[in-house]
């Protein structure tokens, strides 16, 4: 995705079928986020899972998969009005989804609060549809919570930083914060799963505001 303002459509790799293992998590991402919810509340021993938006998928995975705790990543589409998007149709920024990237992860070995700390810092939550080069509604900064808890930690958590923020002569936090109930999330193609696994050196591209979290690594 380099910093054109304009994000590339790339073609599938060659032979660019789905795996069977992700024709899989698609079907499963097709339900309703929160249907998947619903099934993550019966079973206590399941894992929690967390949406997030930073911008460029790519990069933001990388960061989630790197932490202790997180058991898996995938990247998708989420928050628009077009059933089983295309990269190259969420790219004309028509279809209202925000590259998102669904974290799951053992809430004994991380907490939601640790996963926040590394959102606001990983991005410029103050900058509205745009990270560095890439502007798009696309590219927003969000927040898809899957529980009554992860919602209010996530508005405590943004109060938390703009309160760090502002003295700095920043500008207001433009984060999406919004339920995950009844959202879909459309899992992207196979050739955007762990990108930056399969190519090191490609495209990373993620802004900060240069200001670290009050409490990072407080809350592991």
């Amino acid at each position: 995705m380099p910093p054109t303002g304009i994000e590339p459509v790339h073609p599938p790799p060659e032979g660019g079928a789905l795996s069977p293992e992700l024709r899989g998590l698609m079907s499963m991402s097709r339900l309703s986020a929160g249907a998947v919810i619903s099934r993550n509340c019966q079973n206590e021993r399941m894992n929690s899972i967390a949406y997030f938006a930073t911008g460029c998928f790519w990069g933001a995975e990388r960061r989630f998969w790197q932490m202790d705790g997180v058991k898996e990543t995938s990247v998708g589409y989420m928050g628009g009005t077009r059933a089983n998007p295309s990269y190259e149709q969420v790219c004309t920024g028509v279809t209202g989804h925000a590259e998102m990237v669904a974290v799951t992860f053992d809430e004994s070995q991380v907490s939601y609060q640790r996963l926040l700390e590394e959102f606001w810092v990983m991005h410029d939550p103050t900058s509205l549809n745009q990270q560095g080069g890439d502007i798009g509604t696309q590219y927003r900064s969000a927040i898809y919570t899957t529980t009554p808890e992860q919602y209010v930690t996530a508005i405590n958590s943004r109060n938390t930083y703009q309160n760090v923020l502002t003295p700095q002569g920043l500008d207001e936090i433009v984060t999406e914060i919004k339920s995950a109930e009844g959202v879909q999330y459309f899992l992207a193609e196979e050739y955007h799963q762990k990108y930056l696994a399969k190519n090191p050196n490609g495209y990373d591209c993620h802004s900060s505001t240069g200001v670290a979290y009050p409490s990072a690594g407080i809350n592991a």
